[in-house]
């Protein structure tokens, strides 16, 4: 099997393509087909839910990725989700899309892919709201840095990078954690005298005016595979924001019309959470 060709990245939800592989997935099987609109759960960071939808007229009830080796001791043998044992895009490995599902398919067969749109839609504003409010944090916090610390693409100490553990994209929203311990302090860092509320309220104000200016939304997307290393790109009024990322987007921040986050900080474990959502 070759690499899938992946069309979620251009916003695309259906599509036709050839069965190329099965896998056995537990008591379920996985179908590889040579190109799908479907987006995988990222094993390295699993940030983004996987489509819903069919294949073949099949409810696929989940999807991931898989990798098969193409030298090696391992030659041929196909691993799925956090057992793959090499770095995603490393060389001399396939790069799979897997549809997991009830029944197989025989390889060879011609079938459609759907993917559930209103799913799709859902979690693309919780994608693109996820970026808008780490930037927007960003700025909310920068006067808590006291050292020069890493700048984010507006310009702003990136706290988001520097103190993120976990990151999960819900259906119109995401859950963002950050963990403010030594480490962070030793950046720079400092969690005293701050106010959760007042954070959020310069947060939600600076969300409100990019959600105002309809700024447009893009990906950058370098070629046709599933570890290309595409970008998010937002044109902004203070200036083009990117993140490298492998999700799906809205194409105007105006789509996001109601997009508010709310924070919780919790002293006992050092930990800052932000929940990003329709409000």
């Amino acid at each position: 099997m070759r690499s899938t060709v992946v069309t979620f990245p251009s916003g695309l939800t259906s599509g036709r393509s050839q069965i190329v592989g099965v896998v056995p997935v537990g008591d379920r099987h996985g179908l590889v087909a040579a190109e799908t609109p479907f987006h995988p759960l990222d094993h390295t960071w699993p940030d983004q839910p996987a489509d819903r939808g069919t294949i073949g007229g099949l409810p696929v009830v989940d999807c991931v990725t898989g990798a098969q080796s193409t030298t090696g001791p391992t030659t041929g043998e196909i691993f799925l989700g956090e057992s793959i044992p090499v770095r995603r895009g490393t060389e001399g490995w396939e790069w799979l899309v897997v549809h997991v599902t009830g029944a197989p398919l025989p390889v060879g067969a011609e079938v459609d892919l759907e993917v559930d749109p209103a799913f799709r839609a859902a979690l693309s504003y919780g994608h693109t709201a996820c970026h808008l409010a780490a930037l927007a944090l960003n700025a909310a916090l920068a006067d808590h840095w006291r050292k020069e610390a890493r700048p984010d693409a507006l310009g702003s100490p990136d706290f988001d990078q520097a103190a993120i553990t976990s990151s999960r994209i819900v259906p119109h929203g995401s859950v963002d954690v950050y963990r403010l311990g030594k480490s962070l302090r030793k950046k720079g860092f400092s969690g005293e005298d701050l106010d959760p509320a007042e954070v959020a309220r310069r947060v939600n104000d600076r969300l409100a005016a990019w959600v105002a200016a309809d700024a447009p939304v893009r990906l950058d997307v370098p070629g046709p595979g599933l570890t290309a290393r595409r970008t998010w790109h937002c044109s902004l009024p203070e200036g083009e924001a990117s993140i490298p990322c492998g999700g799906t987007h809205v194409g105007h921040t105006a789509e996001l019309a109601g997009v508010a986050v709310e924070l919780r900080l919790s002293p006992e474990d050092a930990t800052l959470t932000m929940r990003a959502g329709r409000a």
